[in-house]
């Protein structure tokens, strides 16, 4: 299967949920309305902008990731994401973004916010996001060696590191390239990133 689509479809436990934000790009196209960006560049505005790309990133406990670029970051848009793939029972912890609150509301989801800008990292020995905040540190990190991500591409980079994530660990080196190399056909779909 493609790394792109190969996510999880349920998360189960504790999960925590965390947005992170890529900056819009279009490199490698050509006529654009604005003056290119060189090597991946910032953006013009502080802050959340049109500028910036959300990323909904969603690790449970036991280390099941997934990811979802998203058109916003509101309840709506969590809702749409966060539903399939919650199970009932599931805890959702996160920071205290007002769109988690109104999607725990709506949903019946059992809601752990951590507030973050006060200074509480854990709450009740056991509710943080710090799993997800790590994830989206290495993504960060391992994203910048890039220089910028054309956005119509971000979700197979997305789908590149999951997919990092979860074998990298588990397999030899010899596995690892066997298995990029192309016995199993994952080469092509790697490359066609």
């Amino acid at each position: 299967m493609c790394p792109t689509l190969d996510k999880p479809e349920h998360l189960t436990g504790i999960v925590e949920a965390d947005e992170t934000f890529f900056l819009d790009s279009h490199k490698g196209e050509r006529n654009l309305s604005r003056p290119a960006r060189k090597r991946g560049g910032k953006a013009q505005k502080r802050g959340v902008s049109a500028e910036q790309i959300p990323v909904l990133i969603m690790r449970d406990r036991s280390g099941v990731t997934s990811d979802t670029i998203l058109p916003n970051v509101s309840a709506d848009a969590l809702v749409k994401v966060l539903m399939p793939i919650l199970e009932p029972d599931a805890i959702l912890c996160s920071d205290g973004h007002r769109s988690y609150q109104a999607f725990a509301r709506i949903s019946g989801i059992i809601h752990r916010p951590v507030n973050l800008a006060a200074g509480i990292r854990v709450a009740d020995k056991a509710f943080h996001v710090q799993n997800v905040n790590a994830y989206d540190s290495r993504l960060k990190g391992w994203m910048q060696r890039f220089h910028g991500v054309a956005t119509k591409y971000l979700d197979h980079y997305l789908g590149w590191r999951r997919w990092l994530e979860a074998h990298s660990k588990t397999m030899t080196a010899q596995e690892f390239l066997t298995e990029v190399a192309g016995a199993n056909g994952r080469y092509q779909q790697l490359m066609q990133i």
